[in-house]
């Protein structure tokens, strides 16, 4: 970088989903009117680029950092040689006011995958969640293609599908070909592929934001659904140890812990990946040294960082709980 790396904090791109709500505002963000179901807080995809707000980058969109600092940025894993391929991971904050449609995902090589886009790998920490809420997270046991396509005609399929309740601090690998579906009164961080390719299975006979049924995608999802299982995991986790982290989700495209700061915790980030930072509860600051003047940015809940891979020292200091990805 010509500028010495530091912690990039972006401005986040609001969407509007019928599903959506107003609960990002408790975060201090600033929303449009509508409902508004997702806060792209850090990416580059033709939907939606987030642009730098801080340091000598704010004003530039992640595309123009990457195609700028590459291997700075991405480092060694992640950058290719031409630094042309889009940022790996998509980070979003979810308000889910009502239910997502029932949908899947896509792996990398389903062949009817729109031009340029990629399959789509995730994983879901909850952030909060009301009294009694739920997600949809696979199907019920012995559920095959043809009893489950049978369902779906027959207007059955909440029956293939399994209900798991949930709280803040649960933790849900979701790797293509998981069906699945956040429910009313979830608020939830979203790591997942540089992707935005979804199949709709179910949406509840709603209208969507212009009056019209949203479109499903039965036959796409028929086809790249998991029925032996896809490895999906959950967990509920405990907070961990102060300087200590606890593994949430290994993927091939990327490995997402959970962290709690109690005081001062020093870290690096490597050559090989640049981080990004969640701040789930709790505050403090970040800091980074840096020949002219120390960094320093005060942290709360909802706030995410990049973390470039040359950035090198940095320290958490304060009380609060904190999600770190990398890629693997």
């Amino acid at each position: 970088m010509t500028t010495k790396p530091y912690p990039l904090q972006f401005q986040p791109e609001m969407k509007e989903r019928v599903w959506g709500g107003r609960a990002l505002e408790q975060f201090g963000l600033q929303l449009p009117d509508g409902p508004i179901g997702e806060g792209w807080m850090i990416g580059d995809h033709p939907n939606g680029t987030t642009k730098v707000m801080n340091g000598p980058l704010a004003g530039l969109g992640l595309d123009e950092v990457r195609e700028r600092y590459g291997y700075v940025l991405f480092g060694t894993k992640g950058a290719p040689a031409d630094n042309s391929t889009r940022f790996p991971l998509l980070i979003k904050l979810l308000d889910c006011n009502d239910d997502l449609s029932v949908q899947v995902h896509p792996d990398n090589e389903y062949d009817r995958l729109p031009p340029g886009e990629l399959g789509k790998t995730e994983m879901w920490y909850i952030l909060d969640a009301k009294p009694g809420a739920k997600i949809i997270y696979g199907l019920k046991p012995g559920v095959t293609r043809e009893t489950f396509a049978q369902a779906i005609a027959e207007g059955r399929i909440l029956e293939s599908l399994q209900e798991v309740d949930v709280k803040a601090g649960d933790s849900f690998y979701i790797p293509a070909g998981t069906v699945h579906a956040l429910c009313a009164g979830v608020l939830a961080a979203e790591i997942q592929q540089n992707s935005d390719t979804t199949y709709r299975l179910y949406d509840y006979d709603r209208p969507g934001l212009d009056g019209k049924p949203r479109a499903l995608h039965i036959e796409d999802s028929l086809n790249v659904i998991a029925y032996e299982g896809s490895g999906a995991s959950r967990m509920t986790t405990e907070l961990p140890g102060p300087g200590q982290w606890l593994l949430l989700a290994r993927s091939p495209y990327f490995t997402v812990e959970k962290g709690a700061v109690d005081g001062t915790w020093p870290l690096q980030t490597t050559p090989e990946s640049f981080v990004i930072l969640i701040v789930c509860e709790g505050t403090g600051a970040l800091t980074w040294p840096d020949s002219a003047q120390p960094g320093r940015i005060p942290v709360k809940p909802g706030d995410c960082f990049l973390l470039p891979a040359g950035l090198g020292d940095y320290t958490l200091e304060g009380t609060f709980t904190v999600l770190r990805s990398y890629l693997p």
